[in-house]
């Protein structure tokens, strides 16, 4: 599917979304324009890898003096 034809429907969904309002057709383009940029740019970063310092089941308060 092409770039235009993502941000059409995601405009439309946007429309639903809010009850269908009648006069915001630019607003919902604009709103979904953004968002399909948004989801590009989170996928061309990658997956997110957790971070190796913070370790399963610890607890900060632990390391803390009196803690």
């Amino acid at each position: 599917m092409d770039r235009e034809e993502r941000i059409r429907r995601r405009a439309h969904e946007i429309w639903e979304r809010e009850g269908r309002p009648e006069g915001r057709q630019q607003e919902h383009w604009d709103r979904a324009v953004q968002e399909i940029e948004s989801e590009g740019s989170e996928a061309e970063r990658g997956p997110v890898a957790p971070d190796p310092a913070v370790g399963v089941g610890s607890d900060p308060a632990a390391n803390r003096p009196g803690g």
